[in-house]
């Protein structure tokens, strides 16, 4: 059974990831991180809810799973992971990704172990779904993406 899409919370919650993102990034914050080959000095203007998709979900395998995950920005950008939390999915970070990819960031959105595409590679592996785990996912898919350092944000409702 397919859920209707909450769009109000979406752009709540888009919002909310975009200024944790661009706090650790320095857009609103002192950070210092920096795209290495920047394709505009300015982030451009979005109007939250303009993106409703992802040019398209890739597959990959690391670790103990097959990672769903979307991908926008230059390949030699300075590496973004955004991490959706639990009830969401990748679709929180769709006003997002378009952002950073702008700035020159080279951004990650996977679906996280239990959620869209992603897939455990045996069914002996035990389903967990504790941070370690996710931490560990996301070494793996870092590692199957030749990943050597990454900008991380994210949400969830846990503590």
């Amino acid at each position: 059974m397919l859920e209707e899409i909450n769009h109000p919370r979406r752009r709540f919650m888009g919002k909310a990831a975009l200024a944790v993102a661009a706090t650790q990034l320095g857009f609103l914050g002192s950070a210092s991180a920096r795209p290495r080959n920047p394709a505009s000095s300015d982030v451009p203007a979005s109007k939250p809810g303009t993106h409703t998709s992802f040019a398209s979900i890739k597959q990959i395998d690391a670790g103990l799973l097959n990672i769903g995950y979307a991908e926008d920005g230059p390949a030699d950008g300075h590496a973004v992971i955004l991490l959706h939390g639990w009830p969401y999915d990748i679709y929180s970070f769709v006003d997002v990704a378009p952002l950073l990819a702008s700035a020159g960031y080279r951004v990650i959105v996977p679906y996280l172990r239990g959620y869209g595409t992603t897939r455990f590679l045996s069914s002996e592996t035990m389903r967990n779904a504790q941070q370690s785990a996710v931490a560990l996912d996301i070494i793996a898919l870092m590692d199957a993406l030749k990943i050597q350092t990454a900008i991380v944000a994210g949400f969830d409702w846990g503590i």
